[in-house]
């Protein structure tokens, strides 16, 4: 039996012994699901969600780079570009302060992993971005000022 055969045999394998489980229900649709700070992403305030995210008052850092246009001419799609030269990053994420839930996006990164993150996010106005930060049990965060022209979050 070629090797290309074998391994399709085995895959097809686990996916019928997976289906069994779960038509069984011994496996549910939680273990699909990302872990989340459900806190973190319905603050309304960036000292609530940075709370949440148990990031207090975290320090500035010019080893996170944010690269985003600084006027976009769709709220509804603002694409955004992040690094973090920091040792040890663990967690990245994505604030937008006049959004109707501040937190867009929280990322934590497995060890080893290189901080190069892109992400698409929607921004109901011109406002503030922050960044934060969670490398070596610390936290790190930059801002920048972003526009723009049409918003994305249904306002």
């Amino acid at each position: 039996m070629d090797h290309q055969r074998r391994e399709a045999l085995r895959a097809a394998g686990g996916l019928g012994l997976f289906a069994l489980l779960a038509a069984a229900g011994l496996i549910g649709p939680e273990l699909a699901q990302a872990a989340q700070n459900r806190a973190g992403f319905e603050a309304h305030t960036l000292e609530a969600a940075l709370s949440a995210l148990g990031a207090g008052k975290p320090a500035a850092s010019t080893d996170i780079e944010l690269n985003v246009p600084d006027l976009n001419e769709n709220g509804a799609a603002v694409r955004l570009g992040i690094v973090s030269r920091l040792p040890k990053t663990e967690q990245i994420a994505i604030l937008i302060e006049k959004n109707p839930n501040l937190l867009a996006a929280h990322f934590t990164l497995p060890e080893g992993t290189v901080a190069d993150l892109q992400a698409e996010v929607k921004m109901s106005q011109s406002s503030d971005i922050h960044v934060l930060v969670k490398a070596d049990g610390r936290f790190y965060a930059i801002r920048k000022e972003v526009k723009v022209t049409i918003g994305g979050c249904g306002a």
